[in-house]
């Protein structure tokens, strides 16, 4: 198996939306984007597929010696092989792959996040860096769209915080910012047992809202001269949004279940979005 097979095994198995974005890009560029998010499920995995801390401290350790040897050795691992050539070419900075694993380990430090502002940096570092690194392969004209490509990213992961309230309980975690959870009356004991109150519905709206806005706020900022070589990120963006009106329509029940969007509605928004631009 070539480094660039194991990256597409990676990737469709992980069964994530943005599999689905990644077909209208041109081959090179669907390799750089597979590779990446290769890359990123891989050091997710790491920490959360390892029960013990130091392990996975270990593990991310590794994967920094990896990301190291991408920009000046010979890595040894498939994905980071095939990021190699990725990095050269689309000129990917070496700081912003090493803040991804900086979110990782606040995975294993922090299973609470007292307010927004320390939520927002775990978000920039697992998602807004790559959202900055996705602009650079999918391409630019103006640097105004680096901020775009980084509002969207945090939007991304805070919709990703709204749906998987109820699994990251499971593994003992709440990112939602514990001072909100105060705001409206929700305990910590709550989200374990998962209990469906009118408390914690008004603060999912208000998660939601939030998260809505900064949507608003990232395509707002979108150059035009941009928007058709941001394609992918516009059509994850439909989904993701898509997500966000489902969980309101079914009443914010994310502590037991996992709300999602079916591979055919999927499909559609992505083909309709790449007919919009």
């Amino acid at each position: 198996m070539t480094p660039d097979e194991y990256c597409e095994n990676k990737a469709a198995q992980s069964g994530s939306s943005f599999y689905y974005s990644f077909r209208f890009l041109s081959p090179e560029k669907r390799r750089a984007m597979t590779a990446l998010y290769a890359f990123c499920r891989e050091v997710d995995d790491a920490v959360d597929e390892t029960s013990d801390p130091a392990v996975a401290r270990l593990k991310l350790g590794w994967w920094r010696s990896q990301v190291g040897a991408i920009f000046a050795g010979v890595p040894q691992h498939p994905v980071a092989q095939a990021l190699k050539p990725v990095v050269t070419t689309y000129a990917l900075a070496q700081e912003h792959f090493q803040e991804v694993i900086d979110g990782m380990v606040m995975d294993i430090d922090h299973h609470r996040y007292p307010d927004f502002a320390t939520l927002e940096r775990y978000c920039h570092r697992v998602a807004g860096v790559v959202g900055l690194l996705s602009a650079e392969i999918f391409g630019y004209v103006d640097p105004a769209t680096r901020e775009y490509a980084h509002r969207l990213g945090i939007a991304f992961q805070l919709t990703n915080i709204i749906r998987d309230v109820g699994e990251d309980a499971g593994r003992g975690r709440i990112y939602l910012p514990q001072d909100e959870l105060q705001r409206f009356g929700v305990s910590s004991a709550d989200i374990f047992q998962r209990r469906v109150t009118a408390a914690f519905q008004s603060l999912m709206r208000f998660q939601v809202e939030r998260t809505r806005d900064l949507y608003s706020q990232a395509l707002a900022s979108l150059p035009p001269g941009d928007r058709r070589a941001q394609r992918p990120g516009l059509m994850m963006a439909g989904i993701y949004r898509a997500l966000l009106d489902e969980i309101v329509r079914d009443g914010y029940r994310v502590l037991d279940r996992r709300v999602g969007l079916t591979p055919l509605r999927k499909a559609w928004i992505t083909w309709k979005t790449s007919w919009s631009y």
